[in-house]
């Protein structure tokens, strides 16, 4: 049984550490969703510029598989560049996330969200409605998704933000304090550091190798919130889904 992750949010979700600089990984137990089907893990995850490259969730999805020994499904659907008010319910983003979540969930079962974004909303005018747009768009996925009951993991902006040209991304304290007031471990919301990761050259996306590092912190703060008593159902293979298909021709 495969268990996915939905990944979203914009370009340092997507991933744009170098893939020349990539930390290796075990692949051998990751997959990732494409065009409805489970396709073996290959780099870039998430192909939404031209500039795609390593991202978090492959450090993250080797650990999961390593820890529990079943194979671990990714669902790329971050878009680099957008704004929280794109992710909200009814925009093409969020209903795409929604339909690749659902093609997932015929033949695996969703354990957890991974969610980074943030840096196009350090606008000034963008900060303060920032938590209440936010907070809409984690209550929407888990209702339309059914998703209640597992980990939603958010992660701060990198500090390295300080040190670009365009002044704007200096706001970005203020979009961190929102995603740390989003801490919530009774409703399963958990928050990770981006504490002394590295950047590329460009001051506004991490690294391959703090990616790999940001993945690992990911999956540090899944475990906290993962709920040890919950059993997921099996779901039929794409094999399986194939031969029902001949059967009724």
């Amino acid at each position: 049984m495969i268990h996915s992750f939905l990944l979203i949010g914009q370009s340092n979700m997507a991933g744009r550490g170098f893939l020349d600089e990539a930390v290796g990984v075990d692949t051998s137990l990751i997959k990732i969703l494409r065009n409805g089907r489970w396709q073996p893990l290959y780099r870039p995850v998430t192909p939404d510029r031209i500039t795609s490259g390593v991202c978090l969730a492959e450090s993250f999805a080797e650990a999961y598989a390593k820890k529990y020994g079943v194979e671990v499904g990714l669902i790329p659907c971050a878009d680099g560049g957008t704004q929280i008010s794109q992710w909200l319910p009814g925009s093409l983003l969020y209903d795409h996330a929604v339909f690749q979540a659902k093609l997932a969930q015929r033949t695996s079962t969703i354990a957890g969200v991974l969610w980074h974004q943030g840096e196009s909303d350090c606008v000034e005018d963008r900060i303060a409605p920032y938590e209440k747009r936010l907070r809409h768009v984690v209550a929407s996925i888990r209702q339309d998704l059914q998703l209640e009951d597992v980990p939603f993991i958010l992660g701060e902006l990198g500090d390295f933000l300080a040190e670009h040209e365009a002044e704007f991304l200096h706001n970005y304290p203020a979009i961190n304090k929102v995603i740390r007031a989003m801490d919530d471990e009774a409703a399963r919301i958990g928050v990770v550091s981006a504490k002394n990761l590295g950047s590329n050259p460009d001051k506004l996306h991490f690294s391959a190798e703090a990616l790999h590092e940001f993945g690992l912190r990911y999956f540090d703060v899944f475990e906290q919130l993962r709920d040890e008593n919950k059993v997921f159902s099996e779901k039929p293979s794409e094999d399986d889904l194939l031969r029902t298909e001949l059967e009724q021709l």
